[in-house]
């Protein structure tokens, strides 16, 4: 029984050496995971963006409001529309007026409709896109240019009755020297009873897709996500609750998702990290906005930092700091995907008020 006793403790002795050293290694690799997920996870972040800002897309994307056109007849302040797209269906191809009076023109007078579709078909010269001021004015260039750029509308509505109450689609198909580019989902509606409802996303023809979202309410909702496939690369998601007639509120909780990596910050300003959804209990982790915003980002100087339990430290604006220009550009233009909307929505309103 000596004997046998004698082996029970060693066969003990033997497991609680093997659990301890089973633990501190289990701990160390935890430790290793999170920063190796990190790491991972900016890495690919960082070469999507290089990928997507190397597209004719993206530079599309980048034309802001303070370069898009505006109509050459100037409509009344106040005014309803109801353009669904069995209204603008059509090809339409860019015909350069050669005329100094051109900037009063509206921009339906520089289309030809040259055949019926069953969609809404736009075609004009990229560099007149890039530009969208000079889409009314010749210049010599315009002899040689062709219609290059080519988008495909394959769902629009457009139901206008105030800026607080309208309906808005716009579904397309990109193409640039008759090559796929991409496409662009816009749906947005705004009600005086229900509040906005906002959707806009743009899928390049590299894989890549970029969507934003906003619903308004008691509590507001908006998210910037950054994806390849089912895989998440990027994702910003804001939480706020009403405090005026503001567009956000108080902010109750941010999240940041880099890959596997999740950064959560509540509204009593505690932080909690996830890898893989799993709570990681001994990171550390500080926020800064370095500005004041309504709308807190990565992008928008909100600077955030991580301590690891081994003390190293890392600081997402610096591994991801060769995309956050980009990243920027995308978040920016996907509240309302300026090049887009603009020229299809001024020819829908021209052929709707029959100028």
């Amino acid at each position: 029984m000596r004997n046998v006793a004698l082996k029970l403790s060693g066969f003990l002795l033997a497991g609680l050496l093997f659990v301890s050293c089973s633990k501190t290694e289990t701990s160390s690799t935890t430790t290793s995971a999170l920063k190796d997920a990190l790491t991972s996870g900016t890495q690919n972040l960082n070469t999507a963006m290089t990928e997507i800002a190397s597209t004719q897309a993206f530079q599309l994307l980048g034309v802001s409001s303070g370069a898009v056109l505006k109509s050459g007849t100037t409509a009344t302040t106040t005014y309803t529309t109801y353009i669904p797209l069995s209204l603008v269906t059509g090809v339409y191809d860019y015909k350069p007026l050669k005329t100094n009076a051109s900037r009063d023109y509206a921009l339906i007078k520089f289309f030809t409709k040259s055949a019926d579709a069953s969609k809404m078909v736009v075609n004009l010269p990229l560099a007149k896109l890039k530009d969208p001021r000079v889409l009314r004015e010749y210049v010599a260039s315009d002899s040689t240019q062709t219609n290059n750029f080519t988008m495909s509308v394959t769902n629009y509505y457009n139901n206008y009755n105030s800026y607080r109450d309208y309906d808005y689609i716009n579904v397309a198909d990109i193409t640039i020297d008759k090559a796929s580019a991409g496409s662009l989902n816009i749906k947005s509606t705004v009600s005086p009873t229900t509040g906005t409802q906002y959707a806009s996303q743009f899928a390049f023809s590299n894989g890549y897709t970029a969507k934003y979202a906003y619903a308004s309410g008691d509590t507001t909702l908006s998210s910037f996500t950054l994806s390849k496939a089912a895989a998440v690369l990027y994702k910003e998601e804001l939480r706020t609750i009403r405090s005026d007639t503001a567009r956000f509120g108080h902010e109750q909780q941010y999240t940041l998702t880099i890959g596997d990596v999740k950064l959560v910050r509540k509204a009593d300003r505690s932080y909690a990290v996830y890898l893989k959804n799993v709570l990681q209990t001994k990171a550390v982790v500080t926020m800064v906005d370095k500005t004041s915003t309504t709308e807190p980002s990565v992008c928008h100087q909100r600077e955030i930092q991580i301590t690891f339990d081994d003390g190293t430290v890392a600081t997402v604006s610096t591994l991801i700091s060769n995309s956050i220009s980009n990243i920027s550009t995308l978040f920016t233009s996907l509240h309302d995907i300026y090049f887009a909307a603009y020229v299809v929505d001024w020819i829908a309103y021209d052929i709707y008020y029959k100028r």
